[in-house]
């Protein structure tokens, strides 16, 4: 075996890749998005022209909504529904970023959807959009999840922030193939697509919230417990009083994905260690490597630990400036 390749986080991450804790936002995720799909497919099939609808997931970044988006889209892919043309309906999704515009965006989609074009292919914006609804309709891709949606808004005011969203209006309003957009980002995504009525009466909304302490400690605990029995190592009696488990919140930034990572990277130097239990020190040694910080200072032993680290700023001290 190869120096690089250590295999006891090799099995625990084989193990734990793509599949997530049960949280209540999953089925209100999956939920709304059949509302909205049930509606598209019931429009499909009237065979009569009709526009398409919006559904927009935010969350704080490390609060695990892309994890969330692609695990439907997996099951979502996976249901093989019928469609009106014979076609099981499919969802892709892609990840935005500042680079680049519509015509760009509309090359990206096209690879999204297994549809191979050059970058310098000589075709208009117009023509590539319209390639990206043929082959939808070809595909049967009902759905596209774009995702981190504010790095192609991000400076936009006004007439320019109205332009971008229009465009995203198009995609909902096409004679050829109408598709259902799932649109997620940072919480201040909501605010920018309420700028532009047009769009905005066409939404749905899902917000993924914190951790609420007092009604979620539970759930923290359970979730560390889930991990640890997966990877089969016992907990230590430390991990389940009511003051690690704030702590481990706090560590996370209150965010369920990132509380989830910290488990994760817990657990795999468990195994590295070669340690039947998983133990505090654990926790405090993946917080030292991702940090830097003094052992004597995490979240999970630091006298003042819920003063000095916020949830704000994930992974720094209050007064690391």
């Amino acid at each position: 075996m190869s120096r690089f390749e250590i295999k006891e986080i090799v099995e625990a991450e084989e193990e734990f890749n793509g599949r997530l804790f049960p949280l209540p936002r999953a089925e209100k995720l999956q939920l709304e998005y059949a509302k909205l799909f049930s509606a598209h497919l019931g429009r499909l099939r009237s065979g009569k022209y009709f526009e398409g609808e919006v559904l927009v997931v935010t969350g704080k970044s490390g609060s695990g909504k892309t994890s969330e988006i692609v695990n439907m889209m997996a099951n979502f892919n996976a249901a093989e529904i019928a469609l009106p043309g014979g076609q099981n309906a499919r969802m892709v999704s892609k990840e935005l970023d500042r680079k680049g515009g519509w015509k760009d965006l509309g090359k990206k989609t096209l690879r999204a959807m297994g549809y191979p074009i050059e970058d310098n292919v000589r075709m208009t914006q117009s023509a590539i959009w319209e390639r990206v609804a043929f082959q939808g309709r070809h595909q049967g891709i009902v759905s596209i999840n774009y995702d981190e949606v504010q790095h192609i808004l991000s400076g936009k005011e006004g007439l320019a922030l109205e332009a971008e969203l229009d465009s995203f209006k198009s995609i909902l309003k096409s004679k050829t193939w109408p598709f259902l957009l799932v649109l997620s980002g940072i919480p201040e995504l909501d605010d920018k697509i309420q700028h532009f009525e047009q769009l905005g009466r066409k939404v749905t909304h899902v917000t993924f919230t914190d951790i609420e302490y007092d009604d979620d400690a539970s759930t923290v605990h359970e979730m560390m417990g889930s991990y640890a029995l997966e990877a089969r190592l016992e907990v230590s009696d430390d991990l389940n009083s009511e003051d690690f488990i704030h702590r481990l919140a706090t560590a996370g930034a209150f965010r369920w994905g990132l509380v989830c990572k910290l488990v994760r990277l817990a657990v795999c130097e468990a195994k590295v260690q070669q340690s039947a239990e998983l133990t505090r020190e654990h926790f405090i040694d993946t917080w030292v490597s991702k940090t830097e910080m003094n052992p004597l200072a995490t979240p999970y032993n630091h006298d003042s630990y819920d003063t000095y680290f916020r949830r704000e700023r994930p992974f720094a001290q209050m007064f690391d400036l």
